[in-house]
């Protein structure tokens, strides 16, 4: 069972407009989190039939990486980068995101350690599967580089 996420988007991920793509965390646990982002004429990537589909990767990746935000909050930790190192088995059944949609996206960990994890992510779109991937991403202890909040 999901519970409801406190937080923002943009306290759950380091990412920052334009690069900050999903809308909003739906709910999450100790075993994934459900986000969506709603395809609008302001979405980055936007074309005139709308997304295409391979930005699927991102929606999923920033999912991860929303899930990883929640659990450093709930601990009590900072929010820390987190990198895409790899992907198997993706598809994307869709060619375009289009206008007016509304993704909802999916991650549920596989494999989790120290530093790396395993997720196994979806995209559904009225409940219809859209896009699937098992995403490897790693979270260095140390930073690798530091972001400037000013700029």
């Amino acid at each position: 069972m999901l519970r409801d996420c406190p937080y923002s988007i943009d306290e759950l991920l380091i990412h920052r407009s334009p690069m900050l793509l999903l809308d909003k965390v739906i709910g999450y646990n100790e075993s994934g989190v459900m986000a969506s982002v709603v395809i609008a004429d302001s979405s980055l990537f936007i074309t005139p039939r709308g997304v295409p589909g391979h930005v699927a990767i991102e929606y999923m990746a920033q999912a991860c990486g929303a899930y990883a935000g929640a659990m450093a909050l709930d601990a009590g930790a900072p929010v820390k980068i987190g990198l895409l190192i790899g992907t198997r088995a993706c598809r994307v059944l869709v060619p375009w995101f289009v206008r007016g949609a509304t993704l909802s996206v999916s991650a549920l960990i596989a494999f989790h350690d120290e530093q790396l994890a395993v997720f196994d992510c979806k995209i559904e779109i009225d409940g219809q599967l859209a896009a699937d991937a098992q995403l490897k991403v790693f979270q260095p202890e140390v930073p690798l580089f530091q972001i400037d909040e000013d700029k």
